[in-house]
């Protein structure tokens, strides 16, 4: 059997300020913008360069998933964005205008920081070791 996870979803407040944020800042694909006239909304993915998972990006439709925005983990780490070179993408998302929360440390693991998306949720940006 394989299996692989393809689409996580993620709930925002509006869209558009969305794909600003994950094409425009940390440089993520629009894979996806298509209106859904039977239930009046998009379907909106973005995928990090060269990655084989997505993010929908899902607009908040009701009170639950308003409140849920920026906290679906509870105020965890719960993204986890790999990347080839650590310092490169670190410091275009510092220009950008991404917050860190956690400036950059190196593990055992690899070198990592944490930073917030636009909605609030904290974020790994992670380079591995080997």
């Amino acid at each position: 059997m394989k299996q692989s996870l393809a689409l996580v979803s993620l709930v925002v407040a509006d869209y558009d300020e969305a794909i600003d944020f994950f094409v425009g800042k940390l440089g993520f694909e629009l894979t996806e913008d298509s209106y859904q006239p039977e239930q009046d909304k998009r379907w909106v993915v973005v995928t990090p360069p060269g990655s084989a998972a997505s993010l929908l990006l899902a607009k908040a439709s009701n009170d639950v998933q308003r409140a849920a925005i920026g906290n679906q983990a509870g105020g965890r780490v719960w993204l986890f964005l790999n990347t080839d070179d650590f310092w490169r993408d670190y410091e275009r998302y510092r220009a950008a205008g991404v917050e860190f929360t956690r400036e950059p440390m190196v593990q055992d693991y690899g070198t990592v920081a944490v930073f917030r998306d636009l909605c609030g949720n904290q974020w790994d940006l992670i380079q591995r070791k080997g």
